[in-house]
Formats: C-alpha cells, sequence, structure tokens
C-alpha cells in the first residue's frame, strides 16, 4: 500500500527494528515519507530490514547498537544527527523476554536482565534525544508498553519482570510527557496485546495462541502493522496535542 506522506521530512530512530513490531514500524514510517534509523543489536536483520525499505524506494540507515548501554545509545543518536541533523521522533520498541517462570524461579540476574531491558532502554533513549527536541521544541517519543503491564492476562501465563518492566514503561510515559510538554514534544506509549511477532510465535504453542484469541471479543490476535499503525498515529501531526497516553491495540483482550 502507497504511503500518503504523513511523515514527509521526519527523521525516526527506531530501536529493536530487525523484526517485529520494531521492523513493522521502521517499515511503515519509511512508506510514509520519513528518514529511518534501524536500530538493532542483531546487525544482520538490521541491515535486512535496511534493504527492504530502501527498495521500497525509502530512505533508511542501519545503525547496530545494544541500546542498554549508554555509550551505544549515545553513538546511535551522533549517527543519526551527523547524517541528517535533526531527530524528530523516537520509538522505543527494544524489550521483551525468553520465558515463563513462577516467582520462586526468577533469579535476581533474569530480573535485572529484563528490567533492564525494557524500562533502562526506554529511559537511555530517551534522555539521548531530549536535548535535540527540547531545543527545536518540537518531537515525538513513543514507547512500546504492554497489556501485561496494566492488568495480568487472564487467558495466558504471566511473567512477572515483564509486567513489572512495562508497567514501568507505563510510569515512565507519564512521568516524561509531563516534563517534556512545555518543550512541545509528546510523549506517549502503545500497549500491545498478544500479537503474532516472531517472538510470540517462539514462546506460545499454536494451541496456546488459537486459545487467547479465541477469547478475545474480537475472537483473533493483532498483527504487528496493526501496532504500527497505532505507532505512526502518535507519530504524525494528527496527534499534536496527545500526550501521556497509553493506546491499547489488542482486539479488546484488554479494555480498562
Amino acid at each position: 500500500m502507497a504511503g500518503t506522506g504523513r511523515l514527509s521530512g521526519a527523521v525516526a530512530i527506531v530501536t529493536a527494528a530487525g523484526q517485529g513490531l520494531g521492523e513493522a514500524i521502521a517499515k511503515i514510517f519509511a512508506r510514509e515519507g520519513a528518514s529511518v534509523a534501524v536500530t538493532d543489536i542483531n546487525l544482520a536483520e538490521a541491515r535486512r530490514v535496511g534493504t527492504e525499505i530502501e527498495a521500497e524506494r525509502g530512505t533508511a540507515l542501519v545503525l547496530q547498537a545494544d541500546v542498554t548501554r549508554a555509550q551505544d545509545v549515545k553513538g546511535m543518536v551522533k549517527a543519526v544527527l551527523d547524517r541528517w541533523g535533526t531527530v524528530d521522533i523516537l520509538v522505543n520498541a527494544a524489550g521483551g523476554f525468553h520465558q515463563f517462570a513462577p516467582i520462586t524461579e526468577i533469579t535476581e540476574e533474569e530480573w535485572d536482565r529484563v528490567i533492564t531491558v525494557n524500562l533502562k532502554t526506554t529511559f537511555l533513549c530517551s534522555q539521548a534525544v531530549a536535548p535535540v527536541m527540547m531545543e527545536k521544541r518540537k518531537g515525538r517519543i513513543i514507547n512500546i508498553a504492554s497489556g501485561a503491564g496494566i492488568a495480568p492476562n487472564p487467558h495466558a501465563p504471566s511473567y512477572l519482570p515483564y509486567g513489572a518492566g512495562k508497567a514501568g514503561v507505563i510510569g515512565f510515559t507519564k512521568l516524561l510527557a509531563r516534563d517534556m510538554g512545555e518543550y512541545g514534544v509528546t510523549v506517549n506509549a502503545v500497549a500491545p496485546g498478544t500479537t503474532l511477532t516472531p517472538r510470540v510465535k517462539k514462546v506460545r504453542d499454536a494451541a496456546s495462541i488459537e486459545r487467547i484469541a479465541s477469547r478475545n471479543p474480537m475472537k483473533t490476535l493483532v498483527e504487528p502493522v496493526d501496532t504500527a499503525e497505532a505507532v505512526l498515529f502518535l507519530a504524525s501531526d494528527a496527534s499534536r496535542y496527545i500526550t501521556g497516553v497509553t493506546l491499547n491495540v489488542n482486539a479488546g483482550n484488554l479494555i480498562v
């Protein structure tokens, strides 16, 4: 589908853009006219996405960065500024986990790892772009949260570190929105429900996926592109006075 230029001329950074939600967001941003920094710890996957964007006549800058590390984050932002001179949009899409476990089996190291990849990354990347947006008095920061950060899913196992990390992302979003409002910068979150990303397909079997979908009011699970469209709305001028909100994209899985 051809774009309508909703982000024409904008410069965006999308973290974890090598697969899943990040990939879908990077591609839809490029389709809508943004120059996109495709950032991922996996350089091969970032290159694949960048190549696919450019094959569709989009503009991409492929960057490898571990966004749990402040030095990598600073380098990422510097590379974007060196290439395009500004940052208009940041999407904090890094996050996730690899297994379910009860509290009695969660190690301190696992807790720290999951909180870091979901919450610390959001802080580090937002902190790095904030001075640029504050100076130009305009910008969009969009954080990928999760329904797990709002309430436990009654139809699926919960995982404490992930839910706690994503709840932190939602709280961080509200606090930063309050701080950045006077600079014309909006800060919002999108909270997907169970989404058919490669990660979800890896950690859940087919029966589990079908069961969760059947219990949603809309009897389906959302695709990555559905979340990407919501992020696009929050990145566009159509949402210029929306800030501090968390937009649920979950086919009715969680209604609050």
